[in-house]
């Protein structure tokens, strides 16, 4: 079964390239977010969290790898589906203790506004929208 280096090469390949909004390299979020949880299993969920919304990665990519059931039904859970509300896949994140504790995490991350270089109105409410899911889940 792989480890979290093996779980960190992963997602550092996966998100090669890829910037978020203050034009930092992307990788760097999910590294954050895994060292703010604790226990190899929550961090390897951690940094792995964006890899199938984001990244050409699936969910059987990471099954062949041999990622644990678990890992990947908690990788699966902290993928929004389309069809789905974002306060739908809140409600569904929250039913499980593991995916809620990386979404916390996710979450105070992103409500970091110095991540973004100039923010703008659709800034300042998608970080209210963040704040609205953070009281749910640690409630």
């Amino acid at each position: 079964m792989p480890n979290l280096k093996d779980a960190i090469a992963l997602a550092t390949v996966a998100h090669r390239g890829q910037v978020d909004k203050a034009g930092a390299e992307y990788i760097e979020h999910p590294l954050r977010v895994m060292h703010s949880v604790q226990g190899e299993e929550v961090q390897i969920v951690a940094v792995l969290h964006d890899v199938i919304e984001d990244t050409p990665v699936t969910l059987e990519a990471l099954r062949q790898a041999g990622y644990s059931p678990a890992i990947i039904e908690a990788v699966e859970l902290l993928t929004r589906r389309e069809q789905d509300s974002y306060e739908a896949f809140i409600e569904r994140v929250a039913n499980n203790p593991l995916v809620r504790q990386v979404k916390i995490a996710d979450l105070q991350d992103n409500l970091r506004i110095e991540r973004i270089a100039e923010p703008t109105q659709q800034d300042y409410q998608r970080l209210e929208k963040y704040r609205r899911a953070l009281n749910v889940l640690q409630s």
